[in-house]
């Protein structure tokens, strides 16, 4: 037995809908996850579904058993009772529970925790005392190791009950004045938080939102960094010059820290797909979004779930939810929006070219999908279940659908209102699309919008240029999906580095997977042109001899993954280029 780490989860995560301890723990000799990143029904891992006693290992189930026990001699479950969980100290139990995970002979043991310190030193001595061959049931300790155990167990209890009593970091329904909405997925996540951002404010609302770029203010990015973890939301929670809080929430904080308040009044899962698999102890889709779902999950009663009824995966969420559920779809015949609405549901689709609302027997257009800009005149399809997913989340805070309409027309994915999102660019005849599509999904939905305007491969009216990379911390089978869609889709593919973006991974390790990828999909990977940043790729793309972008032609040349924006929009001025707000005057005949 290995004690991997003893995590301190500060707000809702997978385990509990509150402050938990994560006790995780290796039985067994050390092995190497290995399995289909979308498993089987039967063979689908449930992190957050308790497992009985009787079927866990046994160091996991003692290590339990000990945690109960320890409460319960130094009176540590006391908080029980002024929460209304016990009606003495006598009868506070703590409830215990633990959990299987798809990595081989990790198990995790959970519990509520409302002190700090001394729920952790519960920890660590239920774990030291296992290890010691403690046996719970009993006040003795194993024959060989009695004297040690005995001394060990009597500074167990004594340091638990001096241990100090620091309350979890996060903010209760009843110190939050705001309403708050939280939105979760692997793509659209901060498209669909400025959108909602955007729509509010358009009817009046005063909105501090949370992105991976950092804190806004009503659009005003006040302080910058990745704040889709507890940090951020807390900072706009606690702003007491704030109407509503729009948070996005990222898996990272989710599997780290746990939310960092007790619930939401809207929530939004966008969708999920392969990303940052093989961290963090998550390996298969199903993993990933049931950690995502959590956003969901601490949805009040009385608020609105708003799910994506075209990921299998995000509505099947909506069977774990109390809240109302609002399913969106591109399809107006999805059977899971009609019999969600059919329940008393809500359900927002796409049909005949506009965004529409469907409650009951009741349908209201909200506005034609062309006519939203983010959508570039509906070719960009995962924009338009962005702006659904948006047009939910703000009827769910109570805008009207006039409201939702104008915010939405009025939303552009510029530089400056969706920084890296389908930022679109002309130099002479050439359409330069800038992206942060940082994984196979991403790419391809892009991709879907250039073929959307030029057409398919063996009718192309104007060619494409791939200019691919992203950060390391991506398992080897979606560093090649990467390359293999570049090659299957695109006309001519590069490399960039995103040498800041590593993340413990060699240069020369994602460029050979992403070589390995172009080449499975049917391109040359060993001529293939490698560039140590973004700018210098564009650059060469455009204006290096024997490229296809180069001659001045029409083409369409995409960046995925950017990193460096400022660098990559001083590289497109200089060749004499400018930010457009459509693609109109793109001539591919």
């Amino acid at each position: 037995m290995r004690l991997v780490e003893i995590r301190m989860l500060d707000g809702p995560n997978t385990y509990r809908l509150e402050p938990a301890v994560k006790l995780e723990i290796v039985v067994g000799r050390r092995r190497t996850w290995y399995g289909q990143r979308e498993p089987g029904r039967h063979s689908v891992v449930r992190l957050g579904v308790p497992i009985p006693a009787a079927r866990a290992a046994a160091p996991a189930r003692d290590v339990a058993a000990w945690v109960r026990r320890l409460h319960a001699l130094t009176g540590s479950a006391a908080w029980l009772v002024g929460e209304g969980r016990a009606s003495t100290v006598g009868r506070a139990r703590i409830p215990v529970t633990i959990h299987r995970t798809s990595e081989p002979g990790h198990w995790i043991v959970a519990y509520p925790w409302r002190e700090r310190q001394r729920a952790e030193s519960i920890g660590e001595a239920a774990y030291r005392l296992v290890e010691l061959g403690l046996d719970p049931g009993s006040t003795r300790p194993a024959h060989s190791r009695g004297q040690r155990g005995s001394r060990t167990m009597g500074r167990a209890l004594a340091r638990i009950r001096e241990a100090a009593t620091d309350a979890p970091d996060w903010i209760r329904d009843q110190d939050r004045r705001m309403p708050a909405v939280s939105i979760s997925g692997t793509n659209g996540k901060s498209t669909t938080t400025r959108m909602i951002t955007h729509i509010l404010r358009t009817a009046g609302r005063r909105v501090g939102s949370t992105t991976s770029d950092g804190v806004l203010v009503d659009g005003v990015l006040v302080e910058e960094g990745d704040l889709t973890g507890p940090m951020g939301a807390q900072q706009v929670l606690r702003d007491e010059s704030l109407d509503v809080a729009v948070l996005e929430t990222a898996r990272g904080g989710l599997v780290l820290r746990g939310m960092g308040y007790e619930s939401n009044e809207a929530s939004v899962l966008t969708n999920v797909s392969s990303d940052h698999l093989d961290l963090m102890g998550l390996h298969t889709l199903p993993e990933l979004a049931e950690v995502k779902s959590i956003v969901a999950r601490i949805t009040r009663s009385d608020g609105v779930a708003v799910l994506n009824a075209d990921d299998p995966l995000v509505a099947a969420v909506a069977r774990r939810v109390r809240a109302r559920v609002c399913l969106f779809s591109l399809s107006p015949t999805n059977r899971r929006v009609r019999s969600a609405v059919a329940r008393g549901g809500l359900g927002l689709v796409l049909d005949d070219g506009w965004l529409v609302e469907l409650e009951g027997d009741r349908t209201h257009r909200v506005v034609r999908a062309a006519d939203v800009p983010a959508t570039v005149g509906g070719l960009a399809k995962h924009n338009v279940s962005n702006a659904l997913a948006a047009a939910g989340a703000a009827r769910a805070l109570g805008v009207s659908i006039a409201k939702v309409a104008d915010g939405l027309r009025d939303f552009r994915p510029s530089a400056e209102q969706a920084p890296g999102r389908l930022n679109l660019y002309r130099v002479g005849k050439r359409l330069v699309i800038v992206d942060f599509a940082h994984n196979e999904a991403g790419l391809s939905v892009v991709l879907d919008v250039v073929e959307a305007l030029v057409g398919p491969r063996k009718t192309r009216r104007a060619p494409i240029v791939a200019i691919i990379g992203t950060a390391g911390d991506r398992p080897d089978d979606s560093l090649r999906g990467i390359g293999r869609i570049a090659a299957e889709r695109a006309d001519e593919v590069a490399l960039k580095e995103t040498q800041r973006y590593l993340r413990g991974r060699s240069r020369e390790s994602v460029l050979g997977e992403l070589r390995a990828g172009v080449a499975a999909g049917g391109g040359n990977a060993v001529g293939l042109a490698a560039h140590e940043d973004e700018a210098t790729a564009l650059r060469a793309a455009l204006t290096e001899e024997g490229r296809l972008a180069a001659t001045g032609s029409a083409a369409v040349v995409l960046l995925m993954c950017q990193a460096d924006r400022q660098s990559v929009i001083t590289a497109i001025g200089a060749l004499g280029g400018e930010p457009v707000g459509d693609v109109s005057w793109f001539e591919t005949a």
